[in-house]
C-alpha cells in the first residue's frame, strides 16, 4: 500500500471500508448449528423433566402428610399404612454431613495445592493421576475397601461412620477436580497485583483467589454431595437398613432414604400400593433435600463472594 506524500493526497477523503455481505452458505451453517444445539438441549431436558415430574406426581401424596416428616417406620410392617421417613431423613443427613466435613477440607486443599503449589512437580502429577483413578471408582469398590480396612482389619463394626468414610472416597475427587478448574479460571493478574503489593502467597490465596472462585467451588461441592447422598451400595455393605431411629454414627443399623427405597422395593413396591407410595415418597424427599442444600449453599456463596464495586 502506497504512503501518501503530497498535500492533495493527505487531504483526500478516506474511503470507507466496504464489507462483503455474509454468504448464504455461512448463514445456513450458522442457522443449522443453532438448531442442532437447541435441539440437543431440548433432548437432554426431556428425560430430566420426565423423571422429576414422575417422582413429584407419584410421591407428593405421601410427602404432604405431616406424619411422613415426624415419624419413623418402627413397628410397621411392609403392607401396613402409616409411619414416615423421619429416621431415613436423619440418617441421610448425618451420613452426608460427616462425609462433607471430611471431604470438603481435603478436596479444597488438594485442589489449591495442585494449582498454586504443585503444578509441574512430581507430587502434583502423581496426585492428579490418583485423583483421576478415584474419579472412576465405582461405589461398591469404595464400600468393599472400607469394609476390608475398617471392619475386617481394624475390627470396627458396621456403622454409619463406615458409610461416610466410603462416601469420602467418592466425594473427594469430584471436589478436587471442581476446585482445580475454578482456581485456574481466576486471572493471574489478580495474583500478580497482590504479590506486587507485598501480600504473601498464602494470604493472596485466602483473601483473593478463593473468594473469587468461591461460587464455582461451592457448586462443585454440592454436585459431589448430591452424588454421594444417593448411593446405595455403601449402605448395604457397611451399615444395613433400620426402620427405627438411630442417631449413633458408630454402632447399629441406620435408616437412610436410599436404603428405604431399596427396602420398599424388596417389600413389594410395584405390586402393592403401600410400599410403592413409600418408595416414591422417599425418592421425592431425597430430591427435595438435595435441592434445599443446593439453594442454601448458593445463598451462602453469594453472601461471602467479593462485592462488585
Amino acid at each position: 500500500m502506497a504512503t501518501p506524500t503530497t498535500t492533495a493526497e493527505l487531504d483526500a477523503p478516506v474511503k470507507p471500508t466496504t464489507f462483503q455481505p455474509v454468504s448464504l452458505r455461512r448463514k445456513a451453517v450458522n442457522h443449522m448449528a443453532t438448531v442442532l444445539v437447541t435441539a440437543s438441549v431440548l433432548i437432554a431436558l426431556i428425560p430430566l423433566v420426565w423423571v422429576l415430574v414422575s417422582v413429584f406426581v407419584k410421591g407428593i401424596g405421601v410427602v404432604t402428610n405431616t406424619t411422613w416428616w415426624t415419624h419413623s417406620q418402627a413397628g410397621m410392617t411392609a403392607f401396613a399404612a402409616g409411619g414416615g421417613a423421619y429416621h431415613a431423613i436423619v440418617g441421610t443427613l448425618l451420613q452426608g454431613l460427616v462425609c462433607a466435613a471430611i471431604s470438603i477440607p481435603i478436596g479444597v486443599f488438594v485442589g489449591i495445592y495442585l494449582v498454586e503449589y504443585g503444578a509441574g512437580t512430581r507430587l502434583g502429577k502423581l496426585t492428579t493421576f490418583m485423583v483421576d483413578i478415584l474419579t472412576g471408582v465405582p461405589s461398591i469398590v469404595a464400600a468393599l475397601f472400607i469394609y476390608a480396612l475398617w471392619v475386617a482389619t481394624l475390627g470396627f463394626g458396621r456403622s454409619g461412620l463406615a458409610v461416610s468414610l466410603s462416601l469420602v472416597l467418592l466425594m473427594v475427587p469430584v471436589i478436587v477436580r471442581s476446585t482445580e478448574e475454578m482456581l485456574r479460571i481466576v486471572p493471574m493478574d489478580l495474583r500478580e497485583a497482590a504479590y506486587a503489593l507485598g501480600v504473601p502467597k498464602w494470604k493472596t490465596i485466602v483473601r483473593i483467589v478463593i473468594p473469587t472462585a468461591l461460587s464455582g467451588i461451592v457448586t462443585g461441592i454440592m454436585l459431589a454431595l448430591a452424588r454421594v447422598m444417593g448411593e446405595t451400595a455403601p449402605l448395604l455393605v457397611l451399615v444395613g437398613y433400620a426402620q427405627a431411629m438411630n442417631f449413633d454414627m458408630f454402632t447399629g443399623f441406620m435408616g437412610s432414604l436410599p436404603g428405604m427405597m431399596y427396602d420398599q422395593t424388596s417389600a413389594g413396591a410395584g405390586a402393592n400400593p403401600i410400599p410403592t407410595d413409600r418408595l416414591w415418597g422417599a425418592a421425592l424427599t431425597l430430591i427435595v433435600l438435595i435441592a434445599l442444600l443446593n439453594i442454601g449453599a448458593r445463598f451462602l456463596a453469594k453472601l461471602f463472594a467479593p462485592k462488585k464495586v
